[in-house]
């Protein structure tokens, strides 16, 4: 059976790739069937009525995975509550029943909150043979305000890098052996963890 995941990203987003990559870690071999919906204002639109074309296609369960921040266009601070709802009332009218395995899982703040978590992972990367990056252990990514900021900081300071999410992001989970451990610090990612564990039937 497999796993239906749903992102705000494009075909080649960041949160695609992390999501599918970290997927492996905690379920090896597991079957993922991925819908990609570009924007958070798609997502919250269609998101029900992707899940439940999932599940038809035999998903043995849906996640639906969107970053907290970025805030809406039209400067409307970014509100967890009210898009969760507009993601139920998405599922409702789409059909899926309420005791149906669809997940929403929400990243507090951006996808970069895991990423910041995992410091070993972003001093591998930049470091060089000569010249050693060090990255301060974060105790609570989640509470980063503006994770992304952040890593652009540290590409920039170590080696004058241009942060780009669609290229970094899984080249900073690549350059070290993941570490579920410090991904946990985040609590987002804790809960995409044991929804991805949970979900009976994938494989």
């Amino acid at each position: 059976m497999t796993l239906g995941l749903v992102f705000e990203c494009g075909p080649q987003g960041a949160d695609k790739q992390v999501c599918e990559y970290l997927i492996q870690h905690i379920r090896p071999g597991a079957k993922v069937s991925s819908k990609t919906l570009d924007t958070k204002i798609n997502l919250l639109r269609d998101a029900g009525k992707v899940a439940a074309q999932l599940l038809n296609d035999g998903c043995s369960c849906v996640i639906i995975l969107w970053d907290l921040r970025p805030a809406w266009p039209d400067g409307r601070k970014p509100c967890r509550y009210a898009e969760r709802q507009a993601l139920l009332t998405g599922l409702t009218e789409a059909g899926v029943p309420l005791h149906a395995p669809v997940y929403l899982v929400c990243i507090e703040q951006e996808l970069e909150s895991w990423l910041l978590g995992n410091n070993q992972a972003i001093a591998a990367l930049l470091s060089t043979k000569t010249h050693p990056y060090r990255v301060s252990r974060i105790k609570k990514p989640d509470a980063v305000v503006q994770p992304k900021a952040a890593l652009i900081k540290h590409f920039k300071n170590a080696r004058g890098w241009r942060y780009d999410d669609k290229v970094d992001a899984i080249r900073v989970l690549r350059a070290a052996d993941v570490d579920l451990g410090q991904l946990r610090r985040s609590t987002s990612f804790s809960r995409f963890e044991n929804k991805v564990t949970n979900c009976v039937g994938v494989g």
